[in-house]
């Protein structure tokens, strides 16, 4: 919920209401009631929160739980949190249709696994090759781009 969501986001990047309530224009005492579900911001107000937080209007207003886990705080803008999965015996897992759905993932697409101390990216073997040329293209000095 949009009042859950706020108390997340403000916490997370350690703001006080004081200092959001300036930052948006508004005052303290208006802010509190958005955070305690009294009343709730205007499409302009709610906009300039969003741009704030570097998320969209849709995640500001949306939240999702998993188990084990809790409420989710929103994804940054041009990212997206899918919720959980859970890894097989043999590690395998299985991507949720929504994610397969929204990326174009069907099943024998080859994926490339990519990861940092944290976990695994799975990107496109195809998208990830295509890059790959590109910069042995710039490396090479060439201006050649791949489509």
């Amino acid at each position: 919920m949009l009042k859950d969501n706020l108390v997340m986001l403000r916490k997370l990047n350690g703001y006080s209401q004081e200092q959001i309530a300036e930052k948006i224009g508004i005052s303290r005492q208006a802010y509190a009631k958005w955070e305690n579900g009294m009343t709730i911001p205007d499409i302009e107000k709610a906009s300039l929160l969003a741009k704030l937080y570097g998320i969209t209007l849709d995640g500001l207003t949306r939240s999702e739980m998993v188990d084990g886990i809790g409420m989710l705080p929103p994804a940054p803008r041009g990212k997206n949190i899918w919720g959980a999965v859970t890894l097989g015996d043999r590690g395998q897992i299985v991507i949720p249709k929504a994610v397969r759905e929204y990326l174009g993932f069907n099943g024998g697409d080859r994926l490339i696994v990519a990861s940092d101390e944290v976990g695994i990216a799975l990107i496109p073997a195809e998208a990830f090759e295509n890059k790959m040329r590109e910069i042995e293209n710039l490396i090479r000095g060439g201006n050649e781009t791949s489509c």
